[in-house]
């Protein structure tokens, strides 16, 4: 192919998409997006603070917590400057270079994150299932290796993705689903061989969303055989009550991420609504609704925000 060709079709943007046909009503649906935004970044930063200004909650519990709160701080700072300039400034274009780096964050945050909530099980897992060892195990310079151990992990999955695709020529229409950028979105636009591509995603996503979640649902089932053969009603309660935030952080991050996941690699036809939609709750929703899950179910973590505010 001549290079005169090469120029023509390597376009050197992409461009990303608010909500299709409604673009007159974007500075309205920014309202709502930006209090999201706003709301994740305020609540999962007093996370932060609480835990680290209170030493009685400088546990392993409480470490893991500050770690998600983190990754949902990040995961919320990387989409928000593309998202809230579609919708304020209808800010559409994006360099290839600048997509890839958001692109790179998003998964990386992604995989961590999942690594956090796998850790978060074990937590529990540990302090039902064997309590006695709980402290000696979880010490806080394990759990320190354990943090720099996810967060290797998730870099080494994530490296070879903005690698791929910077080889590859882009040919099409180069307008993506979201307002952000997702490696498998980027994928679709190329006119290069992307097999190599297909076939390292899907490994990433098994080894590690689905091992992740898979040992999550492994740790749940033993803790459950554990608790079943307590014979107080009211200590079954009180054991299962601790798990009852980690479920609910654990299924806000799963089920968008797998139906997400699903719509790009089995539906071939799906309406580009439900990919914006499902987008935007894959991003926004976890970061926003952790904190106040956590909030709203842990007794110290509420209690000190009483404090705070109150006196």
């Amino acid at each position: 192919m001549s290079s005169g060709n090469d120029t023509k079709f390597q376009q050197a943007v992409f461009y990303l998409t608010g909500i299709p046909g409604m673009e007159d009503a974007h500075v309205w649906f920014s309202i709502p997006i930006c209090f999201m935004y706003l709301t994740s970044i305020l609540g999962n930063s007093v996370i932060l603070f609480i835990i680290k200004t209170d030493p009685t909650l400088h546990k392993p519990m409480y470490i893991f917590l500050s770690m998600l709160a983190i990754t949902d701080l990040g995961l919320s700072i990387s989409t928000m400057p593309t998202t809230l300039g579609i919708f304020w400034f209808n800010s559409r274009e994006i360099s290839h270079d600048a997509c890839f780096a958001q692109l790179s964050f998003i998964h990386l945050l992604t995989f961590t994150e999942s690594s956090v909530l796998l850790s978060m099980a074990f937590d529990r897992f540990l302090a039902i299932c064997n309590p006695l060892r709980y402290e000696s195990i979880l010490t806080t310079p394990r759990i320190a290796k354990m943090g720099l151990v996810l967060v290797v992990r998730a870099v080494a999955l994530m490296f070879p993705f903005p690698i791929l695709l910077k080889h590859y020529q882009y040919c099409q229409g180069n307008t993506l689903s979201h307002s952000y950028c997702l490696h498998p979105d980027v994928m679709k636009m190329a006119c290069s061989d992307i097999r190599v591509d297909i076939i390292y995603g899907f490994f990433v996503t098994l080894t590690s969303l689905g091992v992740d979640l898979l040992l999550i649902l492994l740790s749940y089932v033993m803790i459950l055989k554990t608790v079943l053969s307590i014979a107080s009603h009211a200590e079954r309660l009180k054991a299962l009550n601790t798990c009852v935030s980690h479920v609910c952080v654990v299924l806000l991050f799963y089920t968008p991420e797998i139906s997400l996941a699903v719509i790009y690699r089995f539906v071939k036809n799906s309406s580009p609504l439900v990919q914006i939609v499902m987008g935007n709750v894959y991003l926004l929703v976890p970061p926003l609704m952790n904190p106040v899950v956590y909030t709203v179910k842990t007794k110290p973590i509420r209690a000190r925000i009483i404090r705070v505010f109150i006196k």
